[in-house]
């Protein structure tokens, strides 16, 4: 890579660490944000909840708009919009001012990530180069989540509204240095024909929102449940009705015969998966460092510092790995990493020494830095560039729907095993295993996908690029 494009790619994962480092932040300061503003349980609740409607919403949407409306406008525009509200949410004096705000940012990161994984497979010709890219990318998009809380902590020490205007000044620095850097290709700047699928849009728009609602409200487990099967039920509805506008449609927003990809599929499901299982495994561990054992927010995000060494090895082993065994045998050596970590976090006991808790750790940044470079690689490898932004559209709702399922998920299991609607110890380590489900179904999928592997060996003569294999 020449200067040129290193400075492009690091602005690029700018953005996506910004991303990371803003909903990991949050978490860690929901506790001051409700006492200084006297929320309640529901409201501080909804403030996580409206970050992820408005991302998994809007994703599909925001993935083919940049590739219909030009992946660099759509990086910009959403960059600023993101920007502005963020900082919004820093001068916010209720609590409907925050939501507002929370909403509308995860709407901006949802058009603002596709966008930005589009712009890196542009900017990267297909094979090693890229190949490298996306790990870079994918790794400080990793280390965006595992820093945040420790930067979190820290900012929350400060004042809770730091967390807000911390992103504020990070998101200046990277348009700035966007507007001068960041091009689009020949293709992207070329003019556009035929009209913009209204119809389509709003009915994906419509399902994504009540499925992302839905699956928010499993965390109340039986509570509400008829509403959460309503909501769910209207959501499939509404994604019925978008297959039917697209099949009719002279010039669809998204080309229904992308969902048919096989390979496709597995990468996103695979995404879904392992993602919810780390959002669930992190909030478990949360819950005892702070419920159980009484740590601060600081305390706790520098136990969990030591997965961030994903960020470390995220850019530089993993891609080197890919080329010399394939996507598909790095992707499965992840997750098999990562349900190793969660099942030696599963005996926790009251009085662990940190000693205890750090091989699995340890281990929970090894699995990540094995395996979101992989999915993040082969959620393009196998379609066409100009339909870049849809593929990542498609990956990261995968990845948000992941994390609120993952989280929901242990949230109801806990409250449920725990008894009286209390956090305990017993009630942690069933839900654990959720996590250690999850990532075995992933393994499971994967493996699949080990029997469909090109039989010549990646660093052959004439095999093709890691790309090619790149099929998860």
């Amino acid at each position: 890579m020449d200067g040129r494009s290193l400075s492009v790619l690091f602005v690029l994962c700018g953005a996506i660490f910004l991303e990371g480092i803003d909903v990991a932040m949050l978490n860690v300061a929901l506790p001051a944000i409700r006492t200084d503003l006297g929320l309640s349980t529901g409201a501080l609740s909804g403030l996580v909840s409206a970050y992820v409607l408005g991302y998994g919403g809007f994703m599909l949407l925001g993935g083919r708009a940049a590739d219909l409306l030009g992946r660099r406008r759509m990086f910009l525009t959403w960059l600023v919009v993101f920007l502005v509200f963020s900082g919004l949410g820093g001068v916010a004096t209720e609590g409907w001012m925050l939501l507002t705000a929370r909403f509308v940012t995860g709407v901006a990161a949802a058009f603002l990530a596709p966008a930005g994984l589009a712009l890196v497979t542009a900017a990267f010709p297909d094979g090693p180069l890229r190949t490298r890219a996306l790990g870079i990318y994918a790794g400080i998009a990793a280390g965006g989540y595992t820093l945040g809380l420790v930067a979190g902590g820290l900012l929350v020490t400060i004042g809770w509204r730091w967390v807000f205007f911390a992103p504020v000044i990070l998101a200046a620095v990277l348009l700035l240095a966007a507007l001068v850097l960041v091009k689009d290709d020949e293709e992207q700047r070329a003019p556009r024909t035929g009209r913009f699928d209204l119809a389509g849009a709003l009915s994906i728009t419509g399902a994504m929102l009540l499925l992302a609602y839905a699956v928010v409200r499993l965390e109340h487990g039986t509570a509400g449940l008829a509403t959460t099967v309503l909501v769910g039920a209207g959501g499939l509805l509404l994604l019925g009705v978008f297959v039917a506008v697209e099949r009719r449609a002279a010039d669809p927003l998204v080309r229904l015969e992308i969902l048919r990809n096989a390979a496709l599929a597995r990468t996103n499901l695979t995404a879904l998966l392992f993602i919810g299982a780390f959002a669930g495994f992190q909030f478990l561990v949360t819950l005892y460092l702070q419920e159980i054992r009484g740590w601060s927010p600081l305390e706790t995000g520098l136990a969990m510092l030591v997965v961030g060494l994903d960020t470390v090895l995220a850019p530089t082993l993993t891609p080197w790995l890919v080329g010399r065994f394939g996507n598909t045998r790095v992707l499965f050596a992840g997750l098999a990493t990562a349900a190793l970590s969660y099942l030696l976090f599963l005996p926790v006991a009251p009085d662990w020494t940190y000693a205890a808790m750090l091989p699995s750790f340890v281990l929970v940044g090894m699995a990540f830095a094995l395996a979101y470079g992989p999915l993040t690689m082969a959620s393009t490898a196998e379609v066409d560039e100009r339909e870049h932004g849809l593929a990542g559209g498609l990956l990261y709702t995968a990845i948000q729907f992941g994390t609120a399922l993952g989280i929901s998920g242990v949230t109801a299991v806990s409250v449920v095993a725990g008894g009286a609607g209390r956090i305990t110890l017993d009630g942690i380590r069933t839900a654990l295993l959720l996590p250690i489900a999850a990532v075995l179904v992933a393994a499971l999928v994967t493996a699949f996908s080990l029997r469909r592997r090109v039989s010549t060996p990646p660093n052959a003569p004439d095999a093709p690029e890691p790309q090619a294999v790149a099929s998860a």
